[in-house]
């Protein structure tokens, strides 16, 4: 296989979760992002409704109906304006995230801009195009590199943080001077019920343009839909339409029933506010039990995750909450940069963070 590709991160913890498992009360999966709650029934009434019973193809591109409905749900939460013809729905967002260097046409002459403490699917993609990759959260430092893709991530995956306008905006104008293309991955911006993210697709930060920029958004996180693979990318017209055209070839198509999923997703509000403050409320519990226990919470501010640290190395703090049977990802998954924090998840049951906080106590 020509791909050059790092080990799977989470196949190193292996021992880690033997150990918490082993626990007398049972295994607390802090780790992994996965929603644990129920997907609403608005929307597994839509899947199981009449796009269950067509048995044609559906388009890459969706029906006018969904397209129209995630381009008003992006207007009510967030404050963006999309024409409808410019949302392309995805099979989830980690498989755009992949591959989108390869869509873009990148190659080895250009470089992929990546946050110093990222996803680590964002290298994975740099490396399937066969493009180079610099971590950087400053532009200064970037010097006369050929940058072709900027990525974002705001709030954060793993640290939760919130970029401010200010930032986002003078990336935004970096990348045009240059002719980047810049992609917002915002499939957290719904979690930020208490801080002050924006998506870069808002008139404060682009200018009213979307030329060069690229929003990724997922239901997985607000709508519980990771099971199916729900995502979706906006932005410039002509990037969207060149990913169009590319997606239709490849066949990276969505199947009709979770279109009509996420068409019902989009439309309901409702659902996402009661996520919302669930996950705020396994956050406050969470965050408490840490600081308590001795841990710094740093950032943090909105997202999925608490980004902790005992001020030693990452696999030791691991090591250590496996033993009381938590089990959170090291923090140098994400970046030589995270090599003494971990990132402890929110996706787990009430009573699952009850007991990680119990827990912590001893």
């Amino acid at each position: 296989m020509r791909f050059s590709l790092p080990d799977f991160p989470w196949d190193s913890l292996a021992e880690d979760k033997a150990l918490a498992a082993a626990h007398p009360g049972g295994i607390v999966d802090l780790s992994v992002g996965t929603p644990v709650d129920p997907v609403p029934a608005v929307v597994r009434a839509a899947l199981a409704g009449p796009a269950a019973d067509v048995p044609g193809y559906p388009t890459t591109h969706g029906p006018a109906s969904l397209r129209e409905a995630i381009a008003g749900s992006l207007a009510r939460r967030y404050g963006v304006t999309v024409d409808p013809v410019a949302v392309l729905p995805t099979i989830g967002s980690k498989e755009l995230v992949a591959w989108l260097p390869t869509l873009l046409g990148l190659g080895p002459e250009h470089t992929v801009v990546l946050p110093e403490l990222a996803y680590p699917t964002y290298e994975v993609g740099a490396r399937l195009a066969g493009a180079q990759y610099v971590r950087s959260d400053s532009t200064t430092a970037l010097g006369p590199r050929r940058v072709a893709l900027v990525w974002l991530n705001s709030p954060s995956n793993p640290t939760g943080r919130v970029l401010p306008v200010e930032h986002l905006r003078k990336v935004v104008d970096w990348a045009r001077e240059r002719g980047a293309v810049v992609a917002s991955d915002e499939c957290y911006l719904s979690l930020s019920d208490s801080a002050d993210a924006v998506s870069v697709l808002h008139p404060d930060v682009c200018g009213g343009s979307h030329e060069g920029l690229l929003a990724v958004h997922s239901m997985s996180k607000t709508s519980n839909l990771a099971g199916y693979r729900a995502g979706f990318i906006t932005g410039d017209p002509r990037l969207v339409a060149e990913l169009l055209e590319v997606r239709k070839h490849a066949g990276m198509i969505v199947p009709r029933p979770v279109q009509a999923a996420m068409e019902a997703a989009a439309a309901d509000d409702a659902h996402v506010a009661e996520q919302v403050q669930r996950y705020a409320r396994r956050r406050a519990r969470l965050r408490a039990a840490l600081e308590a226990a001795g841990y710094r919470i740093d950032h943090s501010e909105a997202g999925l995750y608490l980004w902790a640290t005992a001020d030693e190395p990452c696999r030791v703090t691991v090591r250590r909450l496996a033993e009381a049977g938590i089990l959170v990802a090291p923090g140098d998954f994400y970046g030589p940069k995270g090599d003494r924090h971990v990132r402890v998840g929110l996706t787990a049951p009430d009573e699952r963070i009850e007991a990680a906080a119990e827990r912590l106590k001893s």
